[in-house]
């Protein structure tokens, strides 16, 4: 009997998802010097980590034969100081996708409803999918989400709704106002879910605090992956009401987050001159990109993350091209945006290189 008979029928179904190839696997590939290579693909802060970040990962792998903190306690009090909520208020994760999963895990049945923008970061799909119940995608409106159409495709069956501000691949965002508005507008059998991972390169950052004061229905989440740059050790966390955050722990795993990744998540907390350096930066890059790309005559959506989105005609083809060339980017085919690229804001010196080269793909 084949292992593929005994198998749940829903992950023979199960979309995959395809993450951007590491510098290492493209040199490879191509035969290329991977210290050549620049890689605009994954939303990377291209400033590294922070240092304190680093400091602190280095001296928590002294101690490597010891379990981590099962309930992350020191990151759920550095959180509860920084963001001035109480530390039963947060659930910390393997990176921000692992609370998306244990969304699903607490509150997901066949047959429910999961509300999104399309296109919008694909995990949320992937999850709904992977638990039996129905994605419900509507439609981005300008390159932004439409609160009002999302709010319209609720029925008695939805269970979550996730708004992405930014929004992943489009860089758009949604005024803190109307988020506030449109949570508190929500019925009370459906989870508001905002996805906060870019939110720290908003300036002002919208304010989600006060719905979970107020005891809504509501999960925000962030991510230490990008203006702090420690995408490699997965951590991430979510806050809510502190009865949301127990249940979400109940499906959780023991020792999910490691203690590197804590240890550095908590010095990070207080690296201010460098979020503030890679705000400033990013700030300046998205200007040089966009300025770019108009001299190149290409259309671009406006961004307030740490990406943009770019259209080249051919997007597969002009990846492949620069791909070649030692530039990683992103293809969004699989967004519904085939003739598009998705371009991380790099440093000053990647920025320039990835124009010219843009330059020379398309002409």
């Amino acid at each position: 009997m084949k292992f593929e008979s005994l198998v749940n029928p829903t992950v023979l179904k199960q979309p995959v998802y395809e993450p951007g190839k590491p510098i290492e696997e493209v040199a490879r590939e191509l035969g290329l010097d991977p210290a050549g290579i620049i890689k605009l693909a994954s939303n990377e802060n291209p400033f590294g980590p922070s240092p304190r970040a680093l400091a602190a990962a280095r001296a928590a792998l002294e101690h490597g034969e010891l379990y981590p903190d099962g309930g992350c306690f020191a990151l759920r009090q550095k959180l509860a100081a920084t963001r001035g909520l109480a530390a039963d208020q947060f659930i910390v994760g393997n990176g921000s996708n692992e609370v998306i999963e244990l969304l699903g895990h607490a509150l997901l049945r066949p047959g429910d409803e999961v509300v999104m923008g399309a296109p919008a970061f694909v995990v949320y799909k992937l999850v709904t999918l992977l638990f039996g119940a129905k994605a419900v995608e509507v439609p981005l409106v300008q390159h932004r989400h439409d609160l009002g159409r999302i709010a319209a495709a609720v029925t008695p069956r939805t269970r979550m709704v996730y708004v992405c501000s930014p929004n992943n691949p489009t860089g758009t965002a949604n005024s803190e106002t109307e988020m506030l508005a449109f949570a508190r507008a929500m019925p009370e059998h459906v989870v508001t879910v905002f996805d906060e991972a870019y939110a720290e390169y908003v300036e002002p950052t919208p304010d989600l605090r006060p719905l979970v004061r107020e005891g809504r229905n509501v999960v925000c989440l962030r991510t230490f992956s990008k203006i702090y740059g420690l995408a490699s050790l997965r951590v991430g966390y979510g806050y809510a009401a502190a009865e949301t955050a127990a249940l979400l722990n109940r499906v959780r795993q023991p020792f999910n987050v490691n203690a590197i990744a804590q240890a550095a998540a908590i010095a990070a907390l207080d690296d201010h001159e460098f979020t503030a350096k890679c705000v400033r930066e990013n700030r300046a890059g998205l200007a040089r990109l966009e300025a770019g790309f108009r001299e190149l005559g290409r259309e671009f959506v406006p961004s307030v993350a740490n990406f943009i989105l770019v259209h080249v005609g051919d997007g597969l083809k002009v990846f492949d091209t620069l791909q070649r060339r030692g530039v990683i980017v992103r293809p969004v085919k699989s967004y519904g945006l085939p003739e598009w690229i998705r371009v991380t804001v790099g440093t000053r010196e990647q920025n320039e290189r990835l124009l010219a080269e843009l330059k020379r793909a398309l002409g």
